[in-house]
C-alpha cells in the first residue's frame, strides 16, 4: 500500500454466505474490478454472538426467525483451512487478502496468515484487550471509525500506538 495511491478494498465480508466456492468467485470478481485488496471477516460465533441474541428485524425478514443469531451466524463462520487457500487464492490471482478479525482467537489465525495489514472494525474501537493484541504486532492498521466519536478515536490510537 503505497502512500501517493488511492488503496481500494473489495468488500466481501461474510457475502460468501458460508460458501468457498462463493469466497473464490468474490475474489475473481474483486481481481476484474481492479481492487487492491479483497477483505472478508474472521471471527468465531460463539465469541462475538450471545446465545440469547435475537436476531435484528431485517435478519428476520431475509433469514426467517426459525433459528437463532448465532445459528444464523454460525452458518458464516469460515475455518482455518478455509482461512488458508482463501489467502492461497488471493496470491495465486495476484490480489492481496485482507480479513477483519472479530475476536483474539481470530487476530491469531490472521496473524499465522501472514497478513500485512488488519482492519479494525469501528465496533471494536472500545475493545482495550482487542487493541493492545493488534497494536503489539506492529503492522500496518486500518481503524474504521463509523461508530465511534472523536474521543473514541483518539483513545483508540493511543492504545494502538502505546502497545
Amino acid at each position: 500500500m503505497s502512500d501517493n495511491k488511492t488503496f481500494i478494498i473489495a468488500e466481501a465480508g461474510v457475502n460468501h454466505n458460508g460458501s468457498l466456492e462463493m469466497a473464490f468467485q468474490l475474489i475473481d470478481v474483486a481481481v476484474a474490478a481492479g481492487a487492491d485488496t479483497v477483505k472478508f471477516q474472521t471471527f468465531k460465533a460463539e465469541k462475538v454472538i450471545a446465545v440469547n441474541a435475537p436476531k435484528a428485524d431485517y435478519q428476520q425478514k431475509t433469514t426467517g426467525s426459525d433459528e437463532s443469531q448465532l445459528e444464523m451466524v454460525k452458518k458464516l463462520e469460515l475455518d482455518e483451512t478455509a482461512h488458508t487457500r482463501l489467502h492461497q487464492y488471493c496470491q495465486h490471482k495476484g490480489i492481496q487478502f485482507l480479513s477483519t478479525p472479530f475476536d483474539l482467537e481470530s487476530i491469531d489465525l490472521l496473524n499465522r496468515l501472514g497478513l500485512e495489514i488488519f482492519k479494525i472494525p469501528s465496533g471494536e474501537i472500545t475493545n482495550l484487550p482487542y487493541l493492545r493484541k493488534l497494536g503489539a504486532l506492529k503492522k500496518r492498521l486500518i481503524l474504521s471509525t463509523g461508530m465511534a466519536d472523536l474521543g473514541e478515536i483518539e483513545d483508540a490510537l493511543n492504545v494502538l500506538t502505546e502497545s
